[in-house]
């Protein structure tokens, strides 16, 4: 691998397409940037079937990185995965970010549909509604991960998990929880119902306050829902849910940011189930 491709290499040519939304949708891959992200897919790969090509179509990095993390070649590598080294202003053209981390994974998409999100009787599932920023939307995934849920929906008008700033923020998480994406939002609280979750709206003006009073409520398998963080939930989508549920503000700070709120809540539901 001695010669380096460019950003003119057909194969590096392809792979920034995938930057775009569409691309994306129509190759049906994404890219993961990043030498701990990358780890995290190199072992997705490892969990997938023995041809690791549905997973992991190509790694492409640096000679500077591969100098400094010499295992990243030598794990794709056994793995089957195609590899190659890449100029600087290759790598750049492969990243979104200010500063491009010199190595980048093209990989199979990874959301789901909605039925296999929900197939194994989740108890606990985050929606998110409405959900633009991919930024909050990453790091929900890895905030509903990091609280053991079984599912996170991303529904209506949402954006797509495979965004590379989304992937950044979910810090790997998109690869441990079933993660779908349905544009139709009724069929999402539907399919929740169907499978006897409790649908609670987190709203700051709701009428069930988050604290111990709430154990019982919280007991039952759940699927929260969260709004945007600019407008909150639709106050359509709110009155559909069973119990509509505010997390208490001691102090005088107006509201939480969609993040926080989600933590909050999904640690809470975690306490009581577990």
């Amino acid at each position: 691998m001695t010669d380096l491709l460019t950003e003119r290499t057909p194969r590096v040519a392809a792979a920034r397409k995938l930057l775009r939304r569409a691309a994306r949708v129509e190759a049906g891959r994404f890219l993961v940037e990043g030498v701990r992200p990358v780890h995290d897919v190199l072992d997705w790969a490892d969990e997938g079937p023995s041809d690791h090509h549905r997973r992991v179509h190509d790694l492409f990095l640096t000679s500077a990185v591969a100098d400094r993390h010499p295992e990243l070649e030598r794990r794709a590598d056994a793995a089957g995965i195609r590899v190659a080294r890449v100029t600087d202003k290759a790598a750049a053209g492969l990243s979104d970010t200010v500063t491009p981390q010199g190595v980048v994974a093209v990989c199979a998409t990874v959301a789901v549909d909605l039925a296999t999100a929900l197939a194994d009787a989740p108890r606990l599932v985050t929606v998110l509604v409405g959900v633009a920023d991919p930024g909050n939307a990453g790091t929900v995934v890895r905030t509903s991960d990091a609280a053991g849920a079984d599912a996170v929906v991303l529904a209506g008008d949402a954006v797509d998990p495979h965004n590379p700033k989304c992937v950044r923020a979910s810090m790997g998480s998109l690869f441990h929880v079933p993660v779908a994406a349905e544009r139709d939002v009724e069929a999402v609280l539907d399919a929740l119902r169907a499978r006897g979750l409790t649908l609670l709206a987190a709203d700051g003006h709701g009428d069930t306050v988050l604290d111990a009073g709430a154990d019982a409520l919280l007991g039952a398998p759940t699927a929260w829902l969260f709004g945007s963080e600019a407008h909150g939930l639709d106050p359509a989508v709110a009155a559909a849910a069973d119990h509509r549920v505010r997390v208490p503000i001691h102090g005088r700070a107006e509201s939480l940011n969609l993040a926080t709120a989600a933590a909050v809540c999904l640690y809470a539901s975690a306490r009581v189930q577990r």
